[in-house]
């Protein structure tokens, strides 16, 4: 294992780096395919509000695209020529940017040589950004065969930044319920920790059929973050699909060994006691009887809780192992969890926290 690996970064702390150094050096987020890379823009903005986002994605431009000539007359009759930039990249504007650079790592070499002095520089043409705009990069691992590379002279331009693969618990905390994603599909995630492997941990991609890997002979889809999501929305459409249709669509998105895996927890979401249930008798509703069925009940909980029932949910909560009560309390305490303040102010939920050691002064983030 290399420093690279060894040392590599989260979304997050590379947010934390380009947001203090941003202004005065390139950092290229170097990580594996649909992991969020593209999120660090939105999540750089809300540290800066007053800056202006911009996207620039390489993979949709050809020569031409960065700049075009325009002639400009002299009083004399004599000319010259001015470049115009791309609009995408708004240094036109004169004002605080955060510009984000995406797939700079699959830029046709024309198109990365008209960049390169805005990566470093911060001009490009007759344009100078605004010293306090704040410019990043993206690019896919050059081991994922995906076409990203850097030349030795782009690379001497920039801080390349490798980062790491966020494991089941940080995203379902980070991304899956803040964003109300399908509980069977969390509660899969979070028994399955090998779907968000990377490649460079197996060696044999037969070790791991879920994920993708540049060794495996053949499977055009997989699972990553970005693929799970969309398998969420799917399955959110579950009720409209007939078993065959909908092991067909989540083979189209996750893989034949992801999407059937998958279906087997779907079986055993179809016993999970109704929510109705749970807030009209909290006290008797059924507990089911499987540890990944729990999970279900829980994350399905934590999207649909609003005010009026987390007195009901405490009391059925309260019948549940110890684990799956951690489960709740700790997506329920998550900075991004979109139903938080109705949980964390009601008094069952203080009582449990307050007897179960948890400090809220953690949460102030």
């Amino acid at each position: 294992m290399n420093a690279e690996h060894i040392y590599a970064s989260t979304i997050p702390q590379a947010v934390t780096l380009i947001s203090r150094i941003g202004h005065k050096r390139t950092v290229v987020m170097e990580g594996d395919m649909g992991e969020g890379k593209s999120s660090a823009l939105a999540a750089i903005g809300e540290k800066h509000p007053d800056h202006i986002l911009c996207y620039f994605d390489c993979t949709t431009k050809v020569p031409g695209d960065i700049t075009i000539p325009k002639i400009q007359h002299m009083d004399d009759g004599t000319g010259y020529v001015k470049y115009l930039t791309n609009e995408e990249l708004g240094v036109h504007l004169g004002v605080k940017l955060i510009l984000m650079i995406d797939e700079v790592g699959k830029a046709e070499r024309e198109i990365l040589n008209g960049l390169l002095r805005l990566m470093l520089e911060r001009k490009i043409g007759d344009y100078t950004l605004h010293p306090e705009s704040i410019v990043f990069a993206t690019s896919n691992l050059g081991a994922e065969n995906l076409g990203d590379t850097l030349p030795a002279h782009a690379c001497n331009r920039v801080t390349r930044l490798r980062l790491k693969k966020q494991a089941n618990m940080e995203w379902l905390a980070n991304f899956a319920i803040p964003n109300g994603l399908d509980p069977v599909l969390c509660g899969w995630a979070k028994d399955n920790p090998a779907l968000f492997q990377s490649f460079s941990d197996v060696q044999n991609p037969d070790d791991n059929p879920y994920i993708y890997h540049p060794q495996a002979p053949s499977g055009s889809q997989f699972v990553t973050p970005r693929s799970l999501h969309a398998a969420s929305d799917i399955l959110l459409e579950r009720e409209h699909l007939d078993d065959d249709l909908l092991t067909n669509a989540l083979i189209g998105t996750i893989g034949a060994s992801g999407a059937k895996a998958l279906m087997a927890f779907v079986k055993l979401g179809d016993d999970l006691p109704s929510l109705q249930s749970i807030k009209d008798d909290p006290h008797n509703a059924t507990i089911p009887s499987k540890d990944a069925t729990v999970c279900m009940v829980v994350y399905r909980s934590l999207q649909s809780m609003n005010r009026e029932w987390v007195d009901a949910w405490m009391i059925y909560m309260a019948r549940l192992d110890t684990e799956a009560q951690g489960l709740f309390v700790h997506g329920a305490r998550h900075a991004k969890y979109p139903h938080r303040n109705a949980v964390m102010s009601n008094s069952r939920f203080t009582d449990w926290c307050r007897n179960n050691g948890y400090m809220f002064s953690s949460d102030k983030k």
